[in-house]
């Protein structure tokens, strides 16, 4: 079944449509926001980014949710989750907002980046929630055969979102830049981002206040019920040995792939560009995600014929092999094409061991377990994403090129792959792609 096959199929339900356009609305602001935090952290004419400070700005902003996002997770499983979506886009507006204003001041002192990151941490954090109850809605808006296309679909047209997003934010800094002080263009920025978290919240509107589940009726969450609800949700996560396996499997493979994207971006602000040159490195580092971004949508395209015809697991294995080729070839060629090559490559089978992660969490999880089984899965890829920070703040040089640093992530991915084959035998991790295997023709 082709993208648009499996998107026409999916397009019938009247719900589903309603929430991805909510979820395009919230991911292309979320694009928005990571270029203006990016011009704003990475790419300002007073500093040159290192590893270290990535894997700062990377631990603050991000693990504070990784601790509490179990927590409130429970509230995506209590209460209706399109009124999640309602406030949480508008919570995010009011925190764009209050960036606007403090970066509008061009102040870089203490209490100032104190002040900014503060606000970072809270709307970086939302951000994960929100997603995380978008993907525990979606179940309720398709057929249980369609677990596989829909996640084929979903997580492609929603980093096209960002892609979009990410693509306006550049050329909005790159034309501001050239007019304003810096720190203007990136409070307008700011504003910008405040209005699409509105557009998302009236999209949100559009859909019943209970449609998008929970499906049990519940009183309110006590704090006592709160880490009775957590450990539930690991409990569940343990007996449901495919999704379990499919967090552990993503884990891994995000902590090398984030040691890759460090890497990449000391390489493109530090080796490509001098600390002065900010708008080339800003518009090289776009094209950069553009051709990440090209490998996630060809991903949705690929994922769905190859699982059905192949399986899951074959689909998992293969593509960690693939990343640890292409992780040395093209990825070990420090010259502006083959890197894009690579990152088109790498970002191909990431995105499609996400789709197949994404269908086992779906088809394995029971829906009253399903949003806080998905503020897990987020908050393992917030600490994967900051291990890989603090592993490359230890291993790679100020320019991010090492060779030898990418053979061991070649290694890393072998061994992921390893693991995965033992661990994954006798378990079934077909559900969901029924009507896919349906379409596939029998061999012989």
């Amino acid at each position: 079944m082709t993208f648009v096959a499996g998107l026409r199929r999916l397009w019938r339900h009247a719900l589903f449509r309603r929430l991805l356009t909510v979820r395009v609305a919230i991911q292309g602001a979320d694009g928005l926001l990571q270029v203006a935090l990016a011009s704003f952290v990475l790419f300002s004419p007073e500093r040159q980014p290192d590893a270290a400070s990535i894997a700062a700005v990377l631990a603050v902003t991000l693990l504070p949710f990784s601790v509490l996002g179990p927590f409130v997770s429970v509230t995506i499983d209590r209460y209706p989750r399109r009124q999640i979506l309602l406030v949480g886009a508008l919570g995010e507006a009011v925190l764009a907002l209050a960036l606007a204003a403090v970066v509008a001041t061009g102040q870089r002192s203490g209490v100032a980046e104190v002040a900014v990151y503060g606000i970072v941490l809270l709307s970086i954090s939302l951000t994960r929630y929100l997603l995380a109850a978008l993907s525990a809605s979606l179940p309720h808006t398709i057929d249980a055969d369609e677990y596989l296309v829909a996640n084929a679909v979903v997580p492609t047209i929603g980093p096209a979102g960002v892609l979009v997003g990410a693509g306006l934010g550049t050329v909005l800094r790159l034309v501001l830049g050239r007019s304003m002080p810096d720190y203007l263009a990136n409070a307008i920025l700011f504003v910008i981002v405040a209005a699409a978290f509105g557009v998302a919240a009236l999209l949100a509107l559009r859909i019943g206040r209970r449609a998008l589940g929970p499906d049990a009726t519940t009183h309110a969450v006590r704090a006592r019920e709160v880490l009775h609800g957590l450990v539930e949700a690991v409990r569940h996560l343990r007996e449901r040995r495919e999704a379990g396996l499919g967090l552990l499997t993503i884990g891994a493979h995000r902590i090398v792939y984030g040691v890759v994207t460090v890497a990449t971006i000391l390489v493109y602000r530090n080796y490509f560009h001098t600390v002065e040159d900010v708008e080339p490195a800003i518009a090289d580092l776009g094209i950069l995600v553009a051709a990440t971004a090209i490998g996630f949508v060809v991903a949705a395209a690929v994922a769905p014929p190859l699982s059905a015809r192949f399986g899951i697991r074959r689909v998992v294995v293969g593509c960690l092999v693939g990343s640890a080729v292409f992780q040395l070839l093209p990825g070990a060629i420090y010259v502006r094409v083959p890197l894009l090559v690579a990152a088109f490559l790498l970002g191909l089978t990431a995105q499609v061991i996400k789709i197949c992660v994404d269908t086992l969490v779906q088809a394995h999880v029971d829906d009253d377990v399903k949003g806080r089984a998905f503020v897990l899965y987020d908050m393992v890829f917030n600490v994967a994403l900051v291990l890989a920070a603090s592993i490359g703040a230890l291993v790679l040089p100020a320019d991010g090129r090492s060779v030898a640093v990418l053979a061991v992530l070649a290694l890393c991915y072998l061994l992921t792959a390893a693991a995965f084959t033992a661990l994954s035998r006798h378990l079934e991790l077909d559900r969901g792609t029924e009507s896919l295997r349906a379409d596939v023709p029998a061999e012989g």
